[in-house]
């Protein structure tokens, strides 16, 4: 049976430990550990691609398509994907989007001339799309696996492990591929879903589904209408499905960046570069959920630190720009210190985002508002990639230059999250709590 969810907010040191959590929730146990080793290939394959792309190519632009895909046919596959996790059981697509990516990155296996690059186009937007019903199925299992005082800690953990796997997978992805080559990674990708699969297959997770009256595809358009409809109609819920896109704008462009400043502090071992500094990345995500579990407990706060968030992450690219770039260790020690400053503010964005989804939003219509919350970040790291590969291609910005103009952009993004959306949540909070005759006690946004 589904965990009971009471109405009564649960500060966060109410919230259950990340051990008690892990030993006593067999469920949420064996989904962590099972995303814990497919994150770890993903990881390894990641780092695979883009040194195998600028090996075959030496383009900015094919570079950023590589970003692209990633992202984009996430995007337009997300609205579809909502209402397939809605709609059918989510642990079932879990394990079945696993066994499909595992048989998908074999095929990169075959890639090993420029003519063929456009192969690894379309074996990635495969492989992207069947992750685009993965992962809206896993953020809308949780609230179902979990109690109220687990889920905070269950995303905080799940998010820490989205890090802990970046900074680990991307540190020994880019030695593996330097001491392995490509195609041992990919074979270690595509087993790493296998055994993703296999844990999944032993958990239980209940869902509030409603029966299908005619076909999926029939119905497909009505349903995202209706989940469009639907954060229209609570703006409490639809403005925080921007949260992570309002970083996005510029921050899409900026990671993609990071793999080209690889080689600029590495330039005799470029995956080995990459890997540094996407190492720096995880272990800024990783930081980022942990420390604003501890520090703002009171969920009030969180609309505040999610703008400060954003223009954190800004101010820290600008400090990146203006490092003279080098192989020198104290340079490289700089670059990586400022890059997991950002991403622990981005990180702290991300977890909190995603807590007040989950809690503002009904069951039925869970994987929906996810599926948009990533079709928003997707399509604005797409835009932002498109436009800082583009302008580095033709040679309209130096590298140096590009990092300082989306910088300046994300610090804006920030500054207008501020300025528009924490006005709005303060008078809903005021007119909520004069409805309730005092200060407001019950779960937040509820």
């Amino acid at each position: 049976m589904a965990p009971s969810h009471t109405a009564h907010d649960v500060e966060v040191e109410d919230q259950a430990g990340y051990w008690a959590l892990v030993s006593g929730n067999t469920d949420f146990r064996r989904l962590w550990i099972g995303n814990l080793i497919s994150l770890l290939g993903d990881w390894f394959n990641t780092i695979a691609l883009y040194v195998l792309i600028t090996e075959l190519t030496g383009s900015p632009l094919a570079l950023g398509a590589v970003f692209i895909t990633k992202m984009l046919p996430w995007a337009v596959a997300a609205p579809l994907a909502g209402v397939i996790v809605d709609r059918y059981n989510r642990r079932r697509l879990m394990i079945g989007t696993d066994i499909l990516r595992a048989v998908i990155v074999l095929g990169f296996l075959l890639i090993d001339q420029p003519a063929e690059v456009p192969w690894l186009y379309v074996l990635l937007t495969a492989q992207v799309v069947a992750g685009a019903v993965f992962n809206p199925a896993k953020s809308a299992a949780l609230p179902n696996i979990t109690t109220p005082r687990e889920l905070l800690t269950a995303n905080a953990l799940m998010s820490a492990t989205w890090s802990t796997m970046l900074a680990v997978g991307a540190a020994l992805g880019g030695f593996a591929v330097e001491a392995l080559g490509t195609e041992a990674v990919f074979w270690i990708d595509s087993a790493t879903y296998l055994v993703s699969a296999v844990f999944i297959l032993g958990t239980t997770i209940p869902q509030d589904t409603e029966p299908a009256q005619t076909s999926l595809l029939r119905s497909a358009a009505r349903e995202v209408l209706d989940g469009w409809a639907h954060l229209r109609a609570h703006p409490r819920i639809g403005r925080f499905a921007f949260a992570k896109a309002t970083w996005a704008i510029a921050g899409g462009a900026l990671v993609y960046m990071l793999a080209l400043l690889g080689d600029r502090i590495a330039p005799s071992a470029l995956a080995a570069g990459i890997g540094i500094l996407y190492m720096a990345r995880g272990i800024g995500t990783g930081i980022g959920p942990i420390v604003v579990r501890r520090l703002f407990p009171d969920r009030h706060q969180w609309p505040v630190v999610i703008g400060g968030a954003v223009i954190i992450s800004g101010l820290c690219y600008v400090g990146i720009g203006l490092v003279p770039w080098s192989s020198n260790l104290a340079i490289i020690a700089m670059v990586c210190a400022l890059v997991v400053l950002g991403h622990a503010a981005s990180g702290g964005n991300w977890v909190l985002s995603t807590v007040i989804l989950q809690k503002r939003t009904e069951d039925r219509y869970r994987g929906r508002v996810f599926s948009t919350d990533w079709l928003f970040v997707m399509s604005a790291e797409s835009l932002s990639i498109l436009v800082g590969s583009a302008l580095l291609e033709v040679g309209w910005l130096t590298l140096e230059s590009a990092v300082l103009t989306f910088a300046g952009l994300q610090v804006a993004c920030g500054l207008a999250w501020l300025v528009i959306v924490v006005p709005r949540e303060r008078r809903d909070d005021r007119t909520e709590a004069a409805a309730d005759g005092g200060p407001r006690t019950a779960e937040y946004g509820a």
